[in-house]
């Protein structure tokens, strides 16, 4: 996937919050992490287990996301998804039942966010200095972006879902760096639970899932960062349980040229880095994969893409700067999600 092959800590627009309460747990909260995908992972747990479950569970997590990484990375060269990337254009090519899904999740919100997030711009996203090509980070050359932007359209993508088959039918390049993170965090959580556990948070990167509660009649809590250059800020602080958040942001990642700063993020329709005023958009979902996708896309959209997030009855949180500091605009459904008093809390914080 589209993470850079050194860790980006910072790069995260979640954060979060060990300190969620005055009060001292019963039973404190037991957390495990390591690092993938590029960057870090780590799972706390508020459920009672001793130290040989805790270290079980840590290899299982090792095993699901290790899994994970090898079908849906970029910056392995054999991954499955590379596979798929260099197999005949044309031709069928046979991939698990997890890959298909993650294809066929992606192919769903292209279509319903009108091309604002598709898989296949990979080979912009390189072109871009923000892929495993590594390119120099300038401005490309408008012949090479127009003939990448040619190839790319998630139409070109056709998928056998029946027989666990994709095949591509232009040359482009499959980037699953805006939903494989997700997904991640969905398959720990899925593993969690099948061993028996209701109580856990998993932070990938920044992308959360928040299962059951932190301790009794108390919620997971997160942090909204701030988009201040160089340090972290929880700008806004919202409870969730049973609910997973991810963020898109274009100010951690990007490169500047002649005094302007270009974003990792892409708009596939133009080929060109994101530019508006929205520095961040959070979105909740039951599933990451969702969250982590639909980010991305309202993060191409901008402040356009609140009325799509109303149509789709999305939970969505947008940051934008104005000249006077950060605007915040809510979604009706987050708003019925925090409560009438939490929203209007973080509607007046600048």
């Amino acid at each position: 996937m589209n993470a850079l092959p050194r860790i980006f800590i910072l790069s995260v627009l979640l954060v979060f919050l060990v300190g969620c309460s005055d009060k001292t747990p019963v039973d404190p909260i037991k957390r495990i992490e390591g690092s993938i995908f590029g960057t870090f992972w780590m799972v706390s747990i508020a459920d009672d287990i001793n130290e040989r479950e805790l270290n079980a569970l840590e290899a299982g997590i090792k095993e699901t996301l290790d899994r994970v990484d090898w079908q849906m990375s970029t910056w392995k060269p054999e991954s499955e998804l590379m596979q798929l990337n260099r197999h005949p254009v044309g031709e069928w090519f046979d991939i698990s039942a997890e890959l298909i899904k993650v294809l066929a999740i992606s192919q769903e919100i292209s279509v319903k966010s009108d091309g604002s997030f598709d898989i296949t711009v990979g080979n912009l996203v390189n072109l871009w200095s923000f892929g495993p090509e590594q390119r120099p980070n300038s401005i490309p050359a408008k012949e090479e972006l127009e003939a990448r932007l040619a190839l790319a359209g998630h139409q070109g993508l056709e998928l056998n879902i029946e027989e666990n088959q994709a095949r591509r039918t232009k040359d482009f390049f499959i980037d699953l760096s805006g939903v494989a993170k997700g997904y991640g965090v969905d398959e720990v959580g899925r593993y969690l639970q099948s061993q028996g556990l209701n109580n856990f948070l998993v932070n990938i990167g920044g992308d959360l899932l928040a299962i059951g509660q932190r301790e009794t009649d108390q919620n997971w809590r997160i942090g909204i960062e701030l988009p201040h250059s160089g340090i972290q800020v929880a700008h806004h602080i919202i409870p969730v349980e049973n609910m997973s958040v991810a963020s898109s942001g274009d100010y951690r990642n990007y490169f500047e040229e002649d005094g302007r700063r270009f974003s990792h993020t892409i708009d596939p329709k133009t080929g060109w880095p994101i530019n508006h005023r929205v520095a961040s958009v959070t979105v909740l979902t039951p599933d990451n994969v969702d969250a982590d996708a639909w980010a991305t896309a309202f993060m191409v959209l901008g402040i356009d893409g609140l009325a799509l997030a109303e149509e789709l009855d999305l939970k969505v949180l947008m940051l934008e700067k104005d000249d006077e500091g950060w605007v915040t605009h809510l979604t009706s459904a987050f708003i019925d999600y925090v409560g009438v008093e939490k929203a209007q809390e973080l509607l007046e914080t600048k």
